[in-house]
């Protein structure tokens, strides 16, 4: 009935499935990974609007500052002393009350409610919230993402602080005034830190080297692993929220170094190609260019017992 093996095979043409192409790398949802040009001419648009952006709100805080005390000087004949010190007061007040305000709606406003309530018990207004920060938990497709709604909502009431501040005269104004201040320079830092040095959206040169800032965002790097069920909340903070979990200042130093150890391999690289004359990327950390993974279907995210 059946041939041996050692018996010659009938010559009969036979079919193969064509070998498969190379396509290309996807993730969750069929979107594309972008490509290292992609990346890159991305990383050009969002770090132009990052600089003009930086330069005009601190040139118009500047100008704004010193119209408004001289005008007061004007009026008064007297420095306002203890309107410019209420004003500096509430700058860092603001920015500080920032970074908790960011922690705890972080948590509890675009992970913590969504992550561990049932589905019957999420109420409608809370589920676009996450659907927005989702955006940022999942490779980016374009320069910009859903995400970054939610730095023109801070905005707003940092231009209606400023804006009332300014025309308002007195020690009250310079309150709100410095409050507006607060907020936009903790914006201007937080983009710099989180959007440059960590998600590398651009290039954050001499400032991506500096010490301190390397261990904020690779506290940040942190939260994106997942490694503590999503802390750090924060982004300046980060080292604080760290220490309170088992392992947590241990696992911050090993990002560290391996953060220093690719960063030394790229200055390697960048220094060897500069010798022949080529180009590279601008990537220094972590990743070049490529969004930090994370979990598709969000875990439970529960902060450690005070």
């Amino acid at each position: 009935m059946f041939g041996s093996a050692d018996e010659p095979m009938d010559d009969v043409p036979r079919e193969f499935p064509p070998a498969p192409r190379n396509k290309p790398v996807s993730v969750s949802g069929g979107k594309k990974r972008l490509t290292r040009s992609e990346r890159e001419k991305n990383g050009e648009s969002y770090e132009w609007s990052a600089w003009v952006s930086t330069c005009g709100v601190t040139s118009i805080a500047i100008t704004a500052t010193y119209l408004r005390l001289l005008r007061e000087v004007s009026e008064a004949g007297v420095f306002p002393w203890a309107e410019l010190f209420a004003q500096l007061a509430l700058v860092a007040g603001a920015a500080v009350g920032m970074e908790y305000y960011a922690r705890y709606a972080h948590k509890y406003l675009w992970h913590d409610t969504l992550w561990t309530m049932p589905l019957k018990a999420r109420k409608e207004w809370n589920r676009p919230i996450w659907l927005l920060h989702e955006s940022h938990h999942l490779p980016r497709e374009g320069a910009f993402e859903a995400n970054d709604i939610f730095a023109i909502a801070n905005g707003v009431p940092a231009f209606a602080l400023c804006a009332y501040g300014f025309l308002t005269p007195g020690v009250f104004g310079g309150l709100c005034f410095g409050a507006g201040l607060g907020i936009t320079f903790f914006g201007i830092a937080y983009m710099y830190v989180h959007d440059g040095m960590v998600h590398k959206r651009f290039p954050t040169g001499p400032l991506g080297k500096l010490p301190f800032l390397r261990k904020i965002a690779a506290g940040h790097t942190i939260h994106h692993t997942e490694a503590f069920d999503g802390v750090p909340w924060g982004l300046f903070l980060s080292t604080q929220e760290l220490a309170k979990c088992p392992g947590g200042l241990e696992e911050l130093e090993n990002v560290l170094e391996a953060a220093e150890r690719k960063m030394a391999r790229e200055e390697e690289e960048e220094a060897r190609m500069a010798k022949y004359g080529a180009q590279g990327s601008f990537s220094v950390w972590p990743r070049e260019g490529v969004h930090i993974p994370s979990e598709v279907s969000a875990p439970h995210c529960v902060l450690p017992e005070e």
